[in-house]
């Protein structure tokens, strides 16, 4: 008797499954604060656009917003730490392109972004833009592109750091010239930016949010600029693909993903909240004040964009033979 009550009850509680799931995913969202991973150093371009969304979210969703900076591991700590957390829609990441580029430049990386991080929605990117030091005798990517083409190039160029995108982003346009040039890498945009103004390098793919002011006030040159369309705050500078190396694109992205197993409905709500915050002529406005453009990505969108651009980025790796040191 004992033995069929107890199976009754495991059939009940199978039967019963479903609907519990079904409840849990219904739950109300969010009802306590959300935490968003920033997986780099408080202060930079990047966390500054992430904290000013955060506030803004804060306002939509009336529950608290935060960002909170895991740093180290070129991004991956952060991640970590997202992969391990509860899938319950309030630990998220703010990734940039670290995610897909990593699993080419570190063996044995501690997780799969596509088997253990959920894509939400892709929120901005920022251009990079390829400068030189004035005394460079290149005033046009033409001429740029016959520079780094000769044999005996000693041209340097920085980086804010190995497998960075600023140093992708170099790599990847040397080799579509066919061109060398010296890697010299820095521990962050920072002091790259600094030594190319000092002309201890010749050339520098930096992000278009923080190079402007300078190439404004002469202290640089900007030959070109790594988006498809030209931007407003440089009207006069081609773009690469223009000019030089058709279909060259590279710039400096933002999203956000959630743990596997998030419920769907919660990643449909935040995405959604996102996606009409990006939308907003203020919200529009203040990033463009820093040269950061919308991308407004919904989750479909933002799983293929990934997926090319691990593809793309991934090759580059390959071909340069990029390897953090």
């Amino acid at each position: 008797m004992r033995r069929s009550a107890c199976t009754i009850l495991v059939l009940l509680a199978l039967l019963m499954a479903p609907f519990a799931r079904s409840r849990a995913q219904d739950a109300p969202w969010p009802t306590r604060p959300i935490r968003i991973v920033m997986p780099f150093a408080a202060g930079g371009g990047t966390d500054i656009t992430a904290r000013f969304l955060a506030q803004r979210l804060t306002e939509k969703l009336g529950v608290s917003v935060v960002i909170e900076n895991r740093i180290g591991g070129q991004g991956n700590i952060g991640a970590l730490a997202v992969v391990r957390a509860a899938p319950d829609g309030y630990t998220l990441l703010y990734n940039t392109s670290f995610v897909v580029t990593s699993p080419a430049l570190t063996p044995n990386i501690a997780y799969d972004w596509q088997r253990d991080l959920t894509p939400v929605v892709g929120v901005a990117s920022v251009p990079l833009i390829l400068l030189v030091h004035p005394s460079l005798p290149a005033q046009s990517l033409a001429e740029f592109a016959a520079l780094v083409r000769r044999p005996n190039s000693d041209l340097s160029y920085a980086s804010a750091g190995i497998g960075n995108t600023t140093h992708l982003a170099a790599a990847r346009l040397l080799l579509e010239l066919q061109g060398n040039a010296t890697h010299v890498p820095y521990s962050g945009g920072a002091p790259a930016l600094t030594d190319i103004v000092r002309g201890v390098v010749q050339f520098y793919m930096d992000t278009t949010n923080t190079a402007v002011p300078f190439v404004r006030n002469g202290t640089v040159r900007a030959l070109g600029i790594a988006s498809a369309q030209r931007v407003a705050s440089l009207p006069d500078v081609p773009t690469i693909a223009e000019a030089i190396a058709p279909g060259f694109t590279a710039e400096s992205w933002q999203g956000v993903m959630a743990p596997t197993g998030t419920p769907e409905a919660i990643i449909r709500r935040f995405s959604s909240e996102m996606l009409n915050l990006l939308t907003e002529p203020a919200v529009i406005e203040r990033l463009a004040q820093s040269s950061t453009i919308p991308m407004a990505m919904p989750t479909a969108e933002y799983r293929a964009f990934l997926e090319s651009e691990a593809e793309k980025w991934q090759a580059v790796i390959r071909a340069a033979s990029i390897r953090l040191e």
